[in-house]
């Protein structure tokens, strides 16, 4: 090949790439004179710049950049790099011909001839707008997302590296966990754990069960900066690379202690529910039985006492029947207990011996407790009278008994004492004289938060069915309403005592209930009188009663036969009546009479607290069950002459 040939194959190559140069549309190619004129022009650089050839070479390449960069010299300063360090790269907004921008990625290298003499710069451009418009949504999108994550407060959420070390924290984290970011970032997330957990490898656990299933969820307790703990609600996700390795943990605590403090507190209502609804169900129960025992025991009792009276006294015979008497008493004494439990007794004030009244309550403690606990009683020489109801004193000395023995599960002892006091200036009790009645015992005692809460209705520190705790407080009711005060003192390791302060009775209240003692139905007259009961036990031994004490007595087996009987006897002097009776209670009958004979004086007898009001109307007298003739006789002597009896 000759020197023609070759030297005429240089201007095909040059063709060649500049057909080439030209063709390429997505990039902007063309050369720069070495003052940074344009010299040549591609088609990708007439699409990105809008500039035609003939409109643009000549021109400064400096009129593509914005007027903020052309005025910091931005365009001379790219030219000089690439003279001197051989390359200029950069990305940035350019300008087009109509005046809208483009994000451009930028290279200019410089030509130089054979001899290294600068003679201009290839400039190569390309649009890159919507790869940034991606990346500036992506990086948005990430902001929002750092964003929303800090300004979440009520969970932790917060990344770990592989091995478990936490790399990122919200708001949320330091929160609920304590730590500033700068304290807690670079730390191993298992200094949240507690002592036990640790040792037990749970946080290794958790990692492990999150990498290999992709997720961890557990409710468990949780450990502050502070050393607080609280329980917590705990999510760890694995995250993996696109080829499936683990690069870190997502991790999401939520604080769950409010939640689960409420759920113990509904569960603890409902047992409390649960174990009120029980003992109702009891209590009506055992007040049924007791109403009816206490009609057999109105029928026994009352028939043994007319034959006592009226039977000559006779070794073989006579002592057999006070024998009888006082088993019968016994078993009144017993249904007062059942209807005091049942809470449907009446409360009825009484002038109380209490040395006596705990005596009295021995044998049956005796038995309550067991042999394990010793009982002792300590009293002062003359003590007054409590002014109370003794059979629910009775009751709430069981109660503080058996919470006595419940706190001494391998034995122990319990004392019951009782002193005279006198209060001059106290914040609960008014000044007067008191008995302080004391039940102690050597039992396990109680801290203080137990103690704070002991009397609140279905509080109870024992398992589950074994107590409703309803007995402290029904003592301290007892208190309230007897005019006293219930006051508690208990050390963990030194037992508890509790104190029953009950208010004295008056010297003028004990000689007007010996006065009412000693009368007896001093009426007069011989009293035409309306018995009224649906037992026939009941009815035919109240008949007796009266016409022993010389009246005559007319019987009713309804309300609605005592109304028959009163309008074909209009001469009734008094009525005495039952309360629980079918279809017309003893009160209804009682309005009804009032209605026609509404001087007419009414006693209705029952055992039953909430019949103790009812409709009907004032001026009626009620003697509870059962009673004997000598009750009996002081209600009809009062009733006739018009005053209620002292209770």
């Amino acid at each position: 090949m000759d020197v023609a040939e070759v030297s005429g194959s240089v201007p095909v190559v040059e063709d060649r790439y500049r057909l080439l140069v030209d063709a390429i549309t997505d990039y902007a190619i063309y050369m720069l004179d070495p003052q940074g004129h344009i010299t040549s022009w591609n088609a990708g650089a007439q699409r990105f710049k809008g500039y035609e050839p003939a409109e643009i070479l000549g021109e400064h390449f400096s009129r593509f950049y914005t007027e903020r960069e052309r005025a910091a010299g931005t365009p001379e300063r790219a030219l000089r790099t690439a003279a001197e360090e051989g390359r200029f790269e950069q990305e940035g907004w350019r300008v087009r011909k109509d005046g809208g921008q483009f994000w451009a990625h930028v290279v200019i290298d410089p030509v130089r001839s054979p001899t290294g003499e600068l003679v201009g710069f290839a400039k190569i451009t390309r649009d890159l707008t919507e790869r940034k418009a991606a990346e500036e949504s992506l990086r948005r999108s990430q902001e929002q997302f750092r964003l929303l994550v800090q300004g979440v407060t009520d969970y932790a959420i917060y990344m770990l590296d592989p091995s478990g070390r936490v790399s990122s924290w919200n708001a949320g984290a330091a929160r609920i966990k304590g730590y500033a970011p700068e304290e807690i970032i670079g730390e191993h997330f298992s200094r949240f754990y507690t002592e036990e957990d640790r040792a037990a490898g749970e946080p290794a656990k958790a990692l492990e069960t999150a990498a290999r299933t992709g997720r961890f969820e557990k409710e468990a307790w949780r450990v502050r900066k502070d050393g607080s703990r609280f329980m917590a609600h705990v999510v760890l996700d694995a995250i993996r690379d696109d080829d499936g390795q683990v690069i870190g943990f997502a991790k999401v605590t939520r604080d769950v202690t409010e939640r689960m403090e409420a759920q113990r507190a509904l569960e603890e209502a409902r047992e409390a529910l649960f174990q009120s609804q029980k003992m109702e169900a009891i209590g009506q129960l055992t007040g049924g039985i007791a109403h009816d025992f206490n009609n057999l025991l109105m029928a026994v009792l009352g028939s043994l006492e007319l034959v006592r009276k009226r039977v000559p006294y006779d070794p073989r015979i006579t002592p057999l029947i006070d024998n009888a008497m006082q088993g019968a008493q016994r078993g009144a004494v017993l249904t007062q207990r059942m209807l005091a439990f049942a809470r449907k007794q009446e409360l009825k004030m009484e002038a109380v011996d209490v040395p006596s009244l705990v005596r009295g309550l021995m044998n049956f403690l005796d038995r309550t407790i067991g042999p394990n606990i010793e009982v002792n009683m300590r009293f002062s020489g003359e003590l007054p009278r409590a002014h109370t109801d003794p059979w629910q004193l009775e009751a709430a000395l069981m109660n503080l008994a058996v919470n006595a023995r419940d706190a001494m599960p391998r034995g122990g002892a319990i004392t019951i004492s009782a002193t005279p006091e006198r209060i001059r200036d106290h914040a609960t009790l008014a000044p007067g004289d008191y008995i302080r009645l004391v039940v102690s015992d050597t039992g396990e005692g109680m801290d203080e938060e137990t103690l704070a809460r002991a009397t609140e209705p279905f509080f109870t520190t024992k398992g589950v069915g074994k107590g409703t705790g309803l007995g402290l407080s029904m003592v301290h009711g007892l208190a309230a309403q007897s005019g006293g005060w219930l006051s508690m003192k208990s050390r963990p390791g030194a037992g508890t005592q509790v104190e029953l302060w009950l208010p004295v009775v008056a010297r003028e209240t004990l000689q007007a209930a010996a006065n009412d003692g000693d009368r007896l139905a001093e009426t007069g007259r011989r009293l035409l009188i309306l018995a009224v009961d649906d037992d026939n036990l009941v009815l035919t031994n109240t008949a007796a009663m009266l016409d022993d004490l010389g009246h005559e007595v007319i019987v009713a087996s309804s309300g609605k036969e005592g109304l028959e009987a009163l309008r074909s006897r209009p001469d009734v002097d008094l009525i005495i009546s039952d309360e629980v009776m079918p279809n017309m209670t003893g009160s209804q009958f009682a309005g009804a009479v009032r209605r026609s004979h509404p001087d007419l004086p009414v006693i209705i007898t029952s055992g039953y607290a909430e019949h103790a009001s009812g409709s009907a109307g004032a001026g009626v007298l009620r003697l509870a069950k059962p009673f004997t003739q000598n009750d009996l006789a002081l209600f009809v002597h009062e009733a006739v002459e018009g005053a209620a009896p002292a209770a």
